[in-house]
């Protein structure tokens, strides 16, 4: 056995992966990596990648460029043009990212799932202030990206971003372990909460949301139609309201590094059969569908 295998056997150990990943100064660590992963010296961007990539499985044959300026810029790296395709049936939710299915089903009374026995609430997830009568017999996806996967999101369907709220919090890694051991975890970490409105096909009108969440060493999220990056120290305007108009695979931002982001469908959509807990996405493969 491999000395790297040796480590990645060793990390995951439930009880010691969980102490090493959370029991640990969240906040802090994670606005240390994020000053750090942006410092542009060549040896420390060649040393950061190649011990990311001697630990994971980060794959670098897609990205638009093969040379990156800093670790920051590998981790928020676009894809060559055509690299994925969009699933453009209008009666289909695309994937917004590359991804692991997570905790997924029909929202009742109001409750989600973010792990089998772990309940939460639309309202912990978006906040009081919301209207969440949109998605009540709903249906919700948890998508969780790893740290080696592309890190930008995409609009799943022709809609309209008309409202963003931002939530400042914690950093909890969401990986599998913790979501098994922290409760409302979702509803406790660094989030943005976009509200949509499709535009096409037999569910135009209806209201989508995006809950993108943020997670330790992977804070901060940039949307493209607002000039703001939103991190743990940001005090500005929220929430904001907006007219940004997206067609279905459009970029719409990114994770600084990467996350989870929770879809928020209206009545009528189902997961795709072919996928369950734990299959792999791809940005535009059909995630939803639903009929009218």
């Amino acid at each position: 056995m491999t000395i790297r295998q040796s480590i990645k056997n060793l990390l995951n150990q439930e009880d010691l992966n969980f102490l090493l990943t959370n029991r640990l100064p969240r906040k802090w660590l994670t606005e240390f990596m994020g000053r750090f992963s942006k410092v542009e010296h060549p040896w420390v961007r060649d040393a950061s990648i190649a011990i990311w990539k001697y630990f994971s499985d980060l794959d670098l044959s897609e990205a638009k460029k093969s040379r990156f300026t800093s670790m920051h810029d590998c981790f928020t790296r676009e894809l060559k043009e055509g690299a994925r395709t969009i699933d453009m049936d209008p009666a289909v939710m695309s994937s917004p990212v590359d991804a692991f299915v997570g905790a997924h089903g029909q929202i009742e009374a109001g409750q989600l799932f973010q792990a089998k026995g772990f309940p939460y609430t639309l309202t912990d997830l978006i906040g009081t202030g919301e209207d969440a009568s949109a998605w009540q017999a709903g249906y919700f996806v948890t998508l969780r990206l790893s740290s080696s996967m592309y890190h930008r999101f995409h609009a799943p369907h022709d809609c309209t971003v008309e409202r963003v709220r931002y939530f400042s919090g914690d950093t909890w890694n969401v990986n599998p372990i913790a979501l098994k051991r922290v409760e409302k975890l979702f509803c406790k970490n660094e989030r943005a909460f976009l509200r949509t409105r499709l535009n096409s096909g037999p569910f135009a009108g209806h209201t989508l949301a995006l809950v993108p969440v943020a997670a330790i060493l992977v804070a901060s999220i940039r949307l493209h139609f607002l000039d703001v990056l939103f991190h743990l120290r940001y005090q500005g305007a929220n929430p904001i309201d907006c007219d940004a108009h997206f067609t279905k695979g459009q970029e719409m931002g990114w994770f600084q590094h990467g996350s989870t982001i929770v879809v928020l469908a209206p009545p009528g959509f189902r997961l795709v059969s072919n996928l369950d807990t734990g299959s792999q996405v791809k940005m535009g493969q059909a995630l939803m569908h639903g009929a009218g």
